[in-house]
């Protein structure tokens, strides 16, 4: 009785392997001709008749922004990225093959289509492709990738950093014209950003605001075109950190450098706190040439900013100088004055001394004038009044000098140091209305 028991169990155990058999994804694989690689299958675009076009529909998930180079123009991301398209060889019934509605192949087995991305940069090595592609019963083959993708991205850095990018990721086939592939976006636009917020993992320092797709033809010139899908991808910067390391302190070396105008310039040192002033604005020049691209069409409003108020310093530098300048030019005619008075008493002590000889040297002189002109030939020479008379005419002259060049005290001392004080209140009043008008339309240039 027990090894008629152990028969039937056996019979029906070989029952069930051989229906399992059947069932499995081998027989449907011998039964498509995927089980092995074959070129009519792999080698050819799967349509009945070669005027009909192939459907793919791509679809991109955008996981996360991992940078957006600002020096480089380009924008990296972890997107995936699902291809489907319509192979008219691959179908079955589910019901002849237990159920089986869809099952995976390796990727050389089936013909893939060739979309490749337009604005690719990326190394091969940070692409993560799938090994296998889903076939489906009615048609529909997909395979998924995953990428770090790098690609290309043209920047406006006009209001930077407030500014708003918008990089494309175009997909387009690189041999099939538009006449053999049609590219179509599976989901809609409103689930596509729906499911790329939802599995954001990072954003570094940008806001994503949505992505939109859009479908062109591109002509190259004659009768054929290509098709393209397009992803848009819009970010947003987030500049707390540009605004706190650059805007805020530029503004405040400004303001330090208003604020230097009420620092007495007697000691000096007041040009010395506006070349440190300066020199710090030309350290943040530095930072900011590391971040924004050389070769941007339009300069950035940063970048006015920052030359504007460099300039406006640099102005306020020079007029500092000038300022020191007509100071110690004071000084000096105050020495000058001071020696001239001294010079005008002394020669007034040795006028004194000299007193009796002048007189004897005017009687002399008329003596003089008295001689006949046949002493002209050289006794008249020996005369020793006559060197007296020519020292009066010297002094006589040096005094008229001193008076022309007011330098017996016709000029009081602090003139150059009024006309200077003049002169820095004067721009001063025009330093701060220009800093005024600057940074009000700066602002509207910026926040508009």
């Amino acid at each position: 009785m027990s090894t008629l028991w152990l028969l039937c169990s056996l019979a029906l155990m070989a029952g069930g392997v051989s229906t399992m058999e059947d069932c499995s994804y081998h027989r449907l694989q011998e039964h498509l001709g995927l089980s092995q690689i074959n070129e009519s299958t792999t080698g050819l675009r799967p349509v009945v008749h070669w005027t009909n076009s192939t459907l793919v529909m791509v679809d991109m998930i955008l996981f996360g922004i991992m940078d957006l180079n600002e020096k480089s123009s380009t924008f990296t991301s972890y997107v995936l990225i699902s291809t489907a398209w319509v192979n008219y060889f691959i179908a079955w019934e589910p019901k002849e093959f237990c159920g089986i509605s869809k099952m995976t192949v390796p990727r050389e087995r089936v013909w893939i289509p060739d979309i490749g991305i337009q604005e690719d940069i990326s190394d091969t090595s940070s692409t993560i492709l799938s090994p296998y592609v889903q076939v489906h019963h009615n048609w529909l083959a997909q395979v998924i990738d995953q990428r770090r993708l790098t690609t290309s991205c043209k920047m406006d850095l006009y209001r930077f950093p407030l500014d708003t990018q918008s990089c494309s990721i175009t997909f387009k086939s690189m041999i099939h014209r538009a006449s053999e592939i049609k590219l179509r976006a599976f989901a809609s636009d409103t689930a596509v950003n729906h499911i790329t917020r939802e599995s954001m993992t990072t954003l570094d320092e940008w806001d994503f605001l949505g992505i939109a797709m859009t479908e062109e033809e591109l002509n190259y010139g004659g009768d054929e075109k290509w098709h393209q899908l397009i992803y848009k991808i819009t970010l947003r910067r987030r500049p707390l950190l540009y605004i706190i390391n650059l805007v805020v302190p530029i503004a405040f070396f400004l303001v330090l450098d208003l604020a230097s105008f009420f620092v007495s310039e007697a000691k000096g040192e007041k040009l010395g706190f506006k070349v440190t002033i300066l020199l710090s604005i030309s350290v943040l020049l530095l930072i900011l040439n590391d971040i924004l691209p050389s070769t941007a069409n339009n300069l950035p409003v940063i970048a006015i900013y920052c030359i504007v108020i460099f300039a406006l310093t640099g102005l306020s530098l020079l007029e500092t100088m000038l300022m020191s300048f007509l100071i110690d030019m004071d000084s000096r005619v105050d020495q000058d004055v001071q020696t001239s008075a001294k010079t005008c008493e002394e020669t007034q002590e040795e006028s004194e001394f000299r007193r009796e000889p002048e007189r004897d040297a005017e009687s002399s002189l008329e003596k003089v004038d008295t001689f006949n002109k046949k002493d002209l030939d050289g006794n008249w020479l020996n005369n020793p009044y006559l060197l007296q008379l020519i020292l009066k005419e010297v002094q006589n002259v040096r005094q008229e000098w001193f008076s022309v060049n007011v330098r017996c005290g016709k000029k009081k001392p602090g003139y150059w140091e009024k006309v200077a004080r003049r002169i820095d209140q004067a721009y001063f009043c025009l330093y701060l209305i220009t800093t005024i008008s600057f940074l009000i339309f700066i602002s509207f240039m910026w926040l508009h």
